[in-house]
């Protein structure tokens, strides 16, 4: 059978050895009451779809959590780490490469943290916060250009190709003395420069390396334990691989960031490095679509504690897609919004809304949010395994994303 769970009742047990009777008696009410109310959902349809995927080998491994602003719905794990036979089977516990979901649940999320908390000015010039940025002509980006992804810089560089750079520290000089590639605000090139700089910001105003200030300032607070840059190569059991690198680090990739740029830069990046699993995701995700609160399950009580990450208004200021730049545009500050249909249809699929919110990362991983249908679907794939040039992810993720609303009766 495959793995499903519909509620997690962890906290609840855990309550009940610190307030025996009482305990009991809520975990009880509160399951009576939660089962008499949860609708059955028939998925069936989603697991098929998915797992054709593994057997089609677009993926060998996939999880899919679905839910809303109050919990879980639904959860799967599907297909093995690899296609062998002898590979691990997935669970829940699989820990994915994020690539670029990285941009928001580290680089972005964490820009929201140092405005929420008074520290940061959106309208800033970069160069206010890393002066060594202020040459060729880039004093006029601002944060808010890095976060639209309309500064002027280019998309990426393949540093790992260049001998002369061969240090991070000569990596992050080129990036601070580059030059634009056309004119700030003008138009949206996604840039892997951009959400660098944004992980750099937060060094110079915090003090703590981007993967330290999320781990105490976020992920802690969510009880995300499974979500960090570095891995633990005790892990490497649960991390599904990414791509057989045959052309510059020539090893099956493990534990260690697919992404070129943030592998050159120790693993820890705004563009990509960040390793996670579905159910940790989507308690970050929760937190948004809850305008900022959650649950704090660190904190014994025999009732659940609410509190607050964002305040509403920040939550619903990175999340709106930036209007007034005069062109055509579906980017938020670091989200994205609901795109256009272009080759391919939007990642989110048909059905969800234009309220919605999310992102998608290069090894086949996606976080996305619809508000209006107070929806969460996180799906993850290792689709770059063994190697990066299969994009048929790209077509089933939209077909699972409109079956989840079809579902649900959306």
């Amino acid at each position: 059978m495959p793995e499903r769970k519909v509620l997690n009742y962890s906290l609840f047990l855990r309550k009940s050895f610190i307030f025996p009777a009482i305990g009991l008696t809520v975990l009880l009410l509160h399951a009576a009451l939660v089962f008499s109310q949860q609708k059955t959902y028939d998925f069936s349809v989603v697991d098929k779809l998915i797992e054709d995927g593994v057997r089609s080998q677009a993926y060998p491994s996939a999880v899919l959590v679905v839910g809303n602003s109050k919990g879980i719905i639904y959860q799967n794990a599907y297909g093995r780490l690899t296609y062998g036979e002898e590979s691990q089977v997935t669970t829940l516990r699989t820990i994915y490469d994020l690539a670029s979901v990285t941009k928001v649940i580290a680089a972005t999320a964490a820009i929201m943290k140092l405005y929420d908390d008074g520290k940061l000015d959106l309208n800033a010039p970069v160069y206010q916060y890393i002066p060594e940025f202020n040459n060729n002509g880039k004093s006029d980006i601002t944060v808010y250009n890095l976060l639209v992804h309309n500064s002027g810089l280019t998309a990426w560089t393949p540093f790992y190709q260049d001998p002369n750079l061969d240090t991070p520290q000569k990596v992050k000089d080129a990036i601070y003395n580059c030059s634009k590639e056309y004119e700030t605000g003008s138009r949206t090139l996604y840039s892997d420069y951009n959400a660098f700089l944004l992980g750099e910001i937060v060094l110079r105003i915090s003090g703590l390396p981007l993967d330290k200030f999320c781990k105490e300032n976020i992920y802690s607070k969510l009880n995300m334990t499974d979500t960090d840059f570095l891995q633990p190569m005790s892990e490497d059991y649960r991390i599904a691989p990414t791509e057989n690198d045959t052309y510059w680090r020539n090893q099956l990739l493990v534990g260690y960031v697919h992404d070129e740029l943030a592998a050159i830069l120790e693993g820890v990046s705004g563009n990509a490095g960040l390793f996670s699993t579905g159910p940790d995701l989507f308690k970050f995700m929760q937190m948004m679509l809850n305008n900022g609160r959650y649950t704090d399950e660190r904190r014994m009580s025999p009732q659940a504690l609410q509190d607050t990450l964002y305040s509403p208004a920040t939550v619903e200021l990175f999340t709106a897609k930036a209007t007034g730049l005069g062109y055509a545009n579906s980017r938020a500050l670091g989200w994205d919004t609901k795109p256009e249909a272009t080759k391919y249809p939007p990642p989110c699929g048909t059905r969800f809304s234009n309220n919605s919110f999310g992102h998608t990362g290069y090894t086949g991983t996606s976080v996305w949010c619809d508000r209006e249908k107070d929806l969460i679907v996180i799906f993850l794939t290792n689709r770059v395994y063994p190697t990066r040039g299969n994009e048929e992810v790209r077509s089933i993720r939209p077909k699972v994303h409109d079956e989840v609303c079809r579902i649900l009766g959306f």
